[in-house]
């Protein structure tokens, strides 16, 4: 045998044992579906190289040793929010139905936060009126401002803010804005973040990305930090959908207007948003904010119960999925949805065609265009089966319907910033507010139905004489679900 022939052997030889440890670490890793790592392995055994290098790159939802083991400090230093003075009111205060507790505890199970009581909350009318409130708090702030966003734009409202945020600083208010390194690189690159920095406020880039080869090396790029966090002088936090930039989001100007909903709390429910916040920026920014978290909770008011639910590859797997499903069971009227991608795992498509079958009356509202045409077509993917079950579906049509929320038997509702789909459920940090309140949950219900108004209804008809070329597109995007 000549010695090329042997050295051909060798690297053959090496070239699938490299292979066989990448399948078997597809086979092995946790909290994996069965399809998913079939997928995966299917995957690599039809394109090696090619297969490989995309497990490398997306197999795996690591944000890395070092940031994990960074959280994971941060996290041990916070204080428990239910220690603060004042919290054991706050908890007796939080009245819910018994048929509604277990809803909760879902999400005591999620971060250790319990729903607290005495919480007001307002749905904002719009995305321009949303920032003209956040505005007018940041304006009337006495100790400090923190904001997170996922894409923050240097449009009109995105600079509203920078100047707000100025104004606050000049007076001697805390300011700590941070912002995703990838949905807001646009603002981080921009002179309105050195103005920021220059007239005092604390600025932090979210999971800074750095040198893109070796940040692959060491965690996933695609690893986003998705919330949208308000936290106002410990006492006032909006949560929903909405990015700090204008309607018309110009980055992608020909799905606008941009279409959300936020909600004002106040309340101790914003301790909890606080200590979201507080995780997010100690993780990047060496200072301690556990002290804010350890200031006595207001004076009992009247109000709703209210519960933060923070999510992300640092909390339990699969706690988002869990909680949309345990909301989708526990209705027994009605259920409505809207969502700009859905992507379900297997148990959210059969929760949701399962409270259609009992006899409850069950719709989601998608975007007509939705700017992602991947997410759009595996959306697409599970019509049939979501209309044979009963559920109504309708496609709004002014704008790209950017909402996730989600109403039960008109008495309690989940708003925040995680979609229906495998990227909120596994990749993204992202926060929600669950809250039981009949009067503020049939306003967001009203608004839903504004949505219906400006939407065209999907049939089972309608989806039957799609050509075969489209629903074949549909389902083999799909397909690609539980690889990514």
């Amino acid at each position: 045998m000549t010695e090329h022939r042997l050295l051909t052997l060798l690297g053959t030889a090496l070239f699938w044992l490299f292979h066989i440890v990448f399948m078997a670490r597809a086979v092995l890793r946790p909290h994996r579906d069965p399809s998913s790592r079939i997928a995966w392995v299917v995957a690599m055994a039809v394109l090696p190289v090619v297969g490989i290098v995309a497990y490398l790159l997306l197999g795996e939802t690591s944000i890395g040793r070092r940031r994990a083991a960074s959280l994971r400090r941060v996290l041990a230093r916070l204080p428990d929010v239910a220690a603060a003075p004042g919290a054991d009111a706050a908890q007796r205060l939080a009245v819910v139905p018994p048929r509604y507790a277990p809803l909760f505890e879902a999400g005591h199970s999620v971060n250790g936060f319990r729903p607290v009581g005495g919480n007001r909350g307002r749905l904002m009318a719009d995305s321009n009126a949303t920032i003209a409130s956040m505005i007018a708090d940041i304006d009337g702030a006495a100790e400090h401002v923190h904001l997170m966003f996922y894409i923050w734009l240097p449009d009109d409202n995105g600079r509203s803010v920078v100047d707000a945020l100025t104004r606050a600083a000049a007076r001697g208010v805390a300011c700590r804005a941070m912002a995703d390194a990838l949905g807001s690189r646009t603002m981080i690159a921009s002179k309105h973040w050195r103005t920021l920095r220059d007239a005092g406020v604390q600025v932090a880039v979210a999971l800074p990305i750095g040198n893109p080869l070796l940040r692959a090396l060491r965690g996933r790029i695609d690893l986003r930090n998705h919330r949208k966090i308000v936290v106002i002088d410990n006492r006032i936090t909006y949560c929903g959908s909405q990015n700090c930039a204008d309607p018309e989001f110009l980055v992608k100007a020909k799905f606008a207007p941009w279409v959300d909903a936020m909600i004002r709390f106040e309340g101790p429910v914003a301790r909890q948003n606080q200590h979201l916040f507080a995780s997010d920026w100690m993780a990047q920014v060496d200072e301690d904010l556990s002290g804010l978290l350890r200031q006595p909770l207001p004076p009992e008011d009247p109000g709703f119960a209210a519960q933060v639910i923070g999510t992300g590859p640092g909390a339990r797997y699969s706690a988002m999925p869990e909680v949309f499903g345990t909301l989708m069971f526990a209705a027994r009227r009605e259920l409505f949805v809207t969502t700009p991608y859905y992507v379900p795992d297997e148990a959210m498509q059969a929760a949701l065609c399962a409270a259609a079958r009992r006899g409850v009356a069950t719709t989601i509202v998608f975007p007509a265009r939705n700017d992602s045409w991947i997410v759009g077509a595996a959306s697409r993917s599970y019509y049939a089966d979501l209309l044979a079950a009963g559920v109504r579906i309708f496609e709004y049509e002014g704008g790209l319907l950017h909402t996730k929320s989600l109403t039960l038997d008109g008495d309690v509702a989940l708003i925040g910033s995680a979609n229906m789909d495998r990227r909120s459920f596994e990749l993204n940090f992202e926060n929600n507010i669950l809250f039981h309140d009949p009067e503020l949950t049939m306003e967001l219900r009203r608004r839903q139905d504004d949505y219906v108004a400006r939407s065209r209804p999907v049939t089972g008809t309608m989806v039957a004489q799609w050509p075969i070329a489209r629903r074949m597109w549909n389902n083999a995007i799909a397909m690609f679900g539980p690889v990514l």
